[in-house]
């Protein structure tokens, strides 16, 4: 049984924070910059995954697709910021998303995360420029039989 993508609107890292999820996934470049979006917000708020992210390779080509994971225990809550590496680098104009590495890493959630919560803003469709209906058809795929949901920020 597929369960398609549901969207619920709200604060992505909050959510996770109140215990709506156990693993949130977000797009990252392969450059350890996490200064815009919400990688800086992840960056700000949970420092673990961009201590996770800088201890990859910087500029490492074959990143992309796969994805670095960090815990993160606050108070009685605990959950995974995932780390994907869906585009090489985040200068310049144009697209940057890649929707290989963006399949790569879904299936590198699904198969670390199976059976668990999964919440993702629109990965690849901000900054780096991807068409979200590619991108939601790709995680959808991806992520057939799991609990994930597209979070849209709403303060």
């Amino acid at each position: 049984m597929e369960l398609p993508m549901r969207t619920i609107r709200g604060d992505l890292l909050q959510l996770a924070l109140d215990g709506e999820f156990d693993a949130i996934v977000h797009g990252c470049n392969c450059q350890c910059q996490m200064g815009k979006g919400i990688a800086l917000s992840i960056k700000q708020r949970f420092p673990e995954a961009y201590a996770a992210d800088i201890a990859t390779v910087k500029g490492d080509r074959s990143k992309l697709g796969t994805i670095s994971v960090a815990e993160i225990r606050r108070e009685d809550r605990n959950f995974h910021v995932i780390n994907g590496y869906t585009q090489f680098h985040w200068q310049g104009q144009g697209m940057k998303a890649d929707y290989g590495a963006i399949r790569s890493v879904m299936k590198a959630v699904k198969a670390g995360f199976a059976g668990r919560s999964i919440g993702y803003p629109r990965i690849g469709a901000g900054l780096a420029g991807g068409d979200w209906a590619t991108i939601a058809s790709i995680i959808d795929e991806e992520l057939a039989e799991e609990n994930h949901r597209l979070v849209e920020y709403t303060p």
